[in-house]
């Protein structure tokens, strides 16, 4: 009797720690601007390794459909974290100045924004300057059309004339002769013509970053509510996430995989590509080497809020101040994640 009843003390208080470390967890959820492709492997390798479990989070990843949208479902409690384009944060934030949970930028992750022109040679654009007169194409939404004045003043580039579509007839527009060129981010529009026949050397690509723009891209982002009752999980998301895409620099072709178990029917080489390009082109730019991964220069983001503030016309000027919080950044030491620099 005495040994049923310890069995039966033992194996309450074996469910009571089981339960305790069940409610231990924080459960967060969070959206990706886009959906799962190569760069998505940043994030879904600290899932797949138990990163953001060991880090006392029970963390749920969703894809998404364009970072305005991201946005909009942090601020209406719909996800806590995600991770959205910089400028469309800021465009939030000056649109709607009374919102009660405007997200804020805690992380940055794409350095420079991914945004670029793109056009088939047989166009006879060769160089910046023959943009102008020319007729270009994007959905309306797009980070790089809505950031063209900035691209075009910065170029000394003349009217242009713009043609909007949904996002999956962009490049076949283009590819079509439609249109004489195109925005949109470098290492997606770039594969996707090429999925349509273009071969590499006949497009050209006018990456923002290179030409005088520099914009930040996409960075993580969380809620104020968030940020107010429980900083501590969001300074674990953070640690585990660096942890992680540290990983995936070291490594693309492996964390791929990450990938393919939550999109079955990806093209692996082509994913993998998009990955690498994205890595080289926004995560381990020159610019991030130089400022640090993760941080954002205040001067370069006043130049920013304010370039974007006349480029979108948005109802009230943009506070850098008020998108951006690094207090939940890792330390120094756990930041330094990029890959070596290519030679």
């Amino acid at each position: 009797m005495h040994k049923r009843h310890f069995l039966k003390t033992a194996a309450a208080l074996a469910a009571t720690v089981a339960f305790g470390a069940a409610q231990a967890q924080t459960a967060l959820k969070f959206q990706l601007d886009w959906r799962f492709e190569g760069p998505a492997a940043l994030f879904l390798q600290s899932a797949a390794k138990g990163y953001y479990k060991a880090a006392g989070l029970d963390v749920t990843i969703d894809a998404g459909n364009g970072s305005g949208g991201t946005v909009t479902r942090v601020a209406s409690g719909t996800y806590d974290m995600g991770f959205a384009d910089m400028a469309a944060l800021m465009e939030f934030h000056a649109n709607n100045p009374d919102a009660p949970n405007k997200p804020v930028a805690v992380m940055m992750v794409y350095n420079n924004t991914p945004a670029a022109v793109l056009a088939l040679k047989k166009s006879g654009i060769t160089k910046v300057s023959d943009l102008t007169g020319k007729k270009l194409g994007a959905p309306v939404f797009d980070a790089g059309r809505k950031a063209f004045p900035i691209f075009q003043k910065a170029n000394n580039v003349g009217n242009v004339a713009w043609t909007a579509m949904d996002p999956p007839l962009r490049e076949t527009m283009l590819v079509r002769g439609d249109i004489d060129a195109i925005t949109g981010f470098s290492f997606t529009s770039l594969l996707n013509l090429e999925a349509r026949g273009a071969k590499p050397a006949d497009v050209v690509v006018f990456p923002y970053a290179e030409h005088g723009v520099k914009l930040y891209g996409n960075a993580i982002i969380a809620s104020p509510k968030l940020i107010k009752e429980n900083p501590a999980a969001i300074k674990a998301f953070l640690a585990a996430f660096a942890k992680g895409a540290k990983e995936v620099m070291a490594n693309p072709a492996a964390s791929i995989e990450t990938v393919k178990a939550r999109d079955g029917i990806i093209n692996v080489a082509l994913e993998t590509r998009r990955l690498q390009m994205a890595i080289d082109a926004v995560v381990a730019s020159p610019d991030a080497r130089k400022e640090g991964f993760g941080q954002a220069v205040p001067a370069r983001l006043a130049l920013m809020a304010s370039q974007v503030s006349d480029a979108f016309g948005t109802k009230t000027r943009i506070d850098p101040n008020a998108v951006w919080n690094p207090s939940m950044l890792p330390p120094a030491a756990d930041l330094n994640i990029l890959p070596p620099a290519k030679k």
